[in-house]
């Protein structure tokens, strides 16, 4: 929803007049998605992806946007499977970043986007970035917060603070911003929350799909 959301009011902003994006939507049910994730069963959910893919390129998509932050972990056989460009999460975040001169980041995600090389390593490998994440504590609250609370729809004030909580030991360790680096995070934390820069993953990723649009059409 956010994100249509966004891609839309950006195509009018920019546009003007009563303009809005053209897109084709494939929607999963998140229930099946989390099953796969935490059974491990990453081939199943890389099969679910792939066929969402095709059916998006099959309906005149010529661009894709996976409006997650986790299953990125198998963008590149996304990608693989189609004939158009995927535009990648943690590439459109790291443009962020880099925009704002910050070096280190905090990262807060699920466990499987905080804990793994497929975002974070993409951030340190192919832009630079130095990452920090949770200890393992943290990674728990913030993994729980997001599976438990904000797919279903619920924002706490508790966890809210426990978040921040969490951004400020990040940052005391050096990181110079924070990355909301689940798209439902930034439901719960918003940049007057936190006193480093902050980079909401749904929003940049948004924006970059309306970049490629307008320049490339």
């Amino acid at each position: 929803m956010e994100y249509y959301r966004i891609i839309n009011e950006e195509a009018r902003r920019r546009l003007g007049g009563t303009h809005s994006a053209k897109s084709v939507m494939y929607s999963v049910d998140f229930h099946d998605v989390e099953k796969l994730q935490h059974d491990g069963d990453w081939e199943g959910a890389t099969a679910m992806m792939v066929a969402g893919a095709r059916a998006v390129e099959a309906g005149g998509g010529e661009c894709l946007v996976i409006c997650t932050n986790t299953m990125h972990r198998m963008a590149d056989e996304v990608q693989a499977a189609i004939g158009i460009p995927l535009i990648h999460i943690a590439d459109a975040t790291a443009a962020a970043i880099k925009r704002a001169g910050v070096g280190t980041v905090a990262l807060l995600g699920t466990r499987f986007t905080m804990e793994e090389d497929f975002y974070r390593g993409r951030l340190i490998d192919a832009h630079g970035i130095e990452v920090r994440i949770p200890d393992p504590a943290g990674r728990a609250i913030v993994h729980d917060v997001i599976y438990d609370e904000l797919v279903q729809g619920v924002i706490d004030d508790v966890s809210r603070t426990r978040f921040i909580e969490i951004i400020d030991r990040l940052t005391a360790d050096g990181a110079e911003g924070v990355i909301a680096g689940c798209t439902e995070i930034e439901l719960l934390v918003e940049p007057h929350h936190v006193a480093v820069p902050y980079f909401p993953t749904t929003r940049l990723h948004a924006l970059a799909a309306i970049d490629w649009a307008l320049t490339d059409s």
